[in-house]
């Protein structure tokens, strides 16, 4: 070691300030103090990080000091460097108010006690243990500051009647396919709605995760028809001579609306036995791109195709293909027999690259065709967070994409994972176009509910371009709106169209709708009567509130066929199926900002839940009501 150095090491002892014990152990108790009683609880507490002693005199004489040691311009040179790089880390001149936790898991701000002058960090309360990703804290966060006040970490916080503004925290990326809710239709202008049938549940999904969080979701998350139909109903199995699906009908008085009615319908789906359906060819897509990484997306994703091996029958065969910056096959197509070889070939998926959603939408698609068979059903299975970003990546360009290739017969289902980078929008789109469904696991359990409670039906088909078209008697029903379904309302003329794509009903599958609607002479009415309307209404079937339609073609076929069912005012039979699917539909109304619930409540929507729970038998319903219970106390 040359002299210079030992001159400069000796100097920098004798320059370095003893700690002074006595000042910091009086202000880690103050600090202890304040936060305690935050806290509300005078028991063990997190502990607050040792004070580093203040040092701007240390270092104002440092340089002048350096220059009395007589170095060589070049050691003088590094030295000041390497004090001026320890200098930016300890002292942070740019921010000498409070300093957030780094850590993202337990987000923290500080906050000014009243009573000490002391400012203590007050932690975010623990994320529910069901959800597994940290709560989210606001963007930014301002907290007034009283006086001066000594930081526990040295420094002053502020000045009087200053903000200390929070450096923001990362923001969530997701995207969702929002829509405004369906508005209040007049019955004497326009009779006739339309829409598809939709059995996707992904946004039921993502609401509980963030209601788990701590966080009551965006209005654009929620899409009412998806929550509803997310739960298991006790409708009457079809004929299956007759229709591969059963349909009933009824009419209640609206819960938060005694001037109005909804109308129920209920549609139930054949469910063969298992030892009949037909063998599966599977693709697995899987997006391996850099943005999969979290626990929640790619792990969770290799845990969640293994409960659905545990399903599947010898004759059953599996093709793997992932994508990153390029899409390859992993595993060829294998007999589901081999479950061995198929848990290898998932269990060594890694995640890294950019996301080339297209190259593996084609490989995956021509694969499947290299796979089918008479008889036999194919369908891709696209496990995402939805972040195409090479390659087509516009939802309208996908939308055309999976349009052309559903012509070849082949099914598409889609898996979404993750948050903060999820786009729902995509999902929706490849779901609604691709003849397949729209699902979000975020949790073990709920792969199991997709993937294994409903197996059948998420993968069997039993109706195509399923459509319904109610008309609504200008006699007896003055307006009506469809509550939920935004994303699929069709034309009238779409109805009889067999060239226009609609949803699909799988074996076992259950569809739920409802309508709300004003009777003639209500004051319910939200729109005035017009000075210069129709003189006279046909007043012909005066027991009929509307005429229920439904088309629908067997999987294979290209033309439709047609049921059809008159809505009477008499229909009251609904029962506790009804009661819940309204809780629910009401539920979602508030989550998107109650514009048609009025005074009701998440409080009213929870006590209907809880009176018309009835069998349960996986305990969804029970679920639900519980984050009713939490919903309610969140802002």
């Amino acid at each position: 070691m040359s002299d210079q150095l030992k001159k400069l090491q000796s100097a920098l002892r004798a320059a370095t300030p003893e700690p002074d014990d006595a000042a910091r152990n009086a202000a880690l108790a103050m600090a202890q103090k304040s936060f305690e009683r935050l806290q509300g609880s005078t028991g063990a507490a997190r502990p607050i990080p040792e004070a580093p002693q203040k040092s701007g005199s240390f270092w104002k004489g440092l340089i002048p000091m350096l220059t009395r040691i007589n170095l060589k311009p070049a050691l003088f040179a590094t030295s000041c460097l390497v004090i001026a790089g320890a200098a930016f880390v300890t002292y942070q001149p740019w921010n000498r108010g409070p300093i957030l936790n780094q850590n993202p898991q337990t987000p923290v701000w500080t906050q000014l006690s009243a009573e000490s002058d002391t400012v203590a960090p007050k932690h975010e309360a623990a994320p529910d243990v069901l959800s597994a990703a940290p709560v989210p804290m606001a963007t930014k966060k301002r907290l007034r500051m009283a006086k001066p006040a000594p930081n526990v970490m040295g420094g002053i916080v502020g000045q009087d009647t200053q903000f200390y503004e929070a450096p923001p925290l990362p923001e969530f990326g997701d995207r969702f396919a929002g829509a405004d809710e369906n508005p209040v239709k007049i019955t004497a202008q326009e009779p006739v709605s339309t829409f598809s049938i939709d059995v996707d549940t992904a946004s039921y999904a993502f609401v509980r995760q963030m209601i788990l969080r701590g966080q009551l979701p965006e209005p654009d998350m929620v899409r009412i028809e998806e929550m509803v139909n997310y739960f298991p109903y006790d409708y009457p199995a079809p004929d299956m001579d007759q229709a591969p699906f059963s349909t009933q009908v009824s009419v209640v008085q609206t819960p938060w609306n005694p001037e109005t009615r909804l109308v129920h319908i209920g549609i139930q789906g054949a469910k063969p036995a298992r030892k009949n359906r037909p063998p599966l060819n599977l693709v697995f897509l899987i997006d391996t791109s850099g943005s999969m990484q979290a626990p929640d997306k790619l792990p969770l994703l290799k845990q969640s195709f293994r409960l659905l091996l545990s399903e599947l029958r010898p004759d059953d065969q599996v093709a793997i293909v992932t994508y990153a910056g390029s899409a390859g096959t992993v595993l060829e197509p294998t007999s589901a027999r081999e479950n061995a070889t198929i848990m290898a070939a998932l269990t060594r998926l890694e995640a890294g690259g950019s996301t080339a959603g297209q190259a593996g939408l084609q490989q995956a698609y021509a694969l499947a065709k290299q796979m089918g068979g008479d008889g036999e059903i194919g369908r891709v299975l696209l496990a995402t967070d939805g972040d195409f970003n090479v390659g087509i990546s516009d939802p309208e360009a996908l939308k055309t994409y999976v349009e052309r290739q559903r012509d070849s017969g082949i099914y598409l289902s889609v898996f979404g994972f993750g948050q903060g980078n999820y786009r729902d929008d995509v999902m929706q789109t490849l779901a609604q176009n691709g003849n397949g469904t729209a699902s979000y696991i975020d949790t073990l359990a709920e792969a199991q509910k997709v993937l294994m409670d409903q197996v059948s039906g998420a993968l069997f088909p039993i109706a195509d371009d399923v459509k319904i078209q109610v008309e609504f008697n200008p006699a007896l029903v003055a307006e009506y709106r469809l509550i939920g379904y935004e994303t699929r309302m069709l034309a009238r003329e779409d109805f009889n169209n067999d060239k226009v794509d609609a949803g699909e009903i799988g074996a076992g599958h259950q569809v739920t709708a409802l309508y709300e609607i004003t009777p003639v002479g209500s004051s319910a009415m939200l729109n005035d009567p017009l000075r210069y309307g129709t003189a006279k209404t046909v007043k012909a079937n005066g027991n009929e509130l509307g005429f229920l339609k439904l088309r629908y073609k067997r999987p294979g076929e290209s033309q439709s066929q047609l049921i059809s069912m008159p809505i009477k005012k008499d229909s009251h039979e609904a029962g506790i199926e009804s009661g819940f699917a309204i809780a629910i539909a009401g539920f979602g109304q508030i989550l998107k900002g109650g514009d048609y619930t009025g005074e009701w409540r998440i409080e009213d929507a929870l006590a209907l839940a809880r009176a018309n729970k009835g069998t349960d038998r996986f305990g969804y319903r029970a679920e639900a009501i519980r984050l009713m219970q939490l919903a309610k106390t969140l802002p």
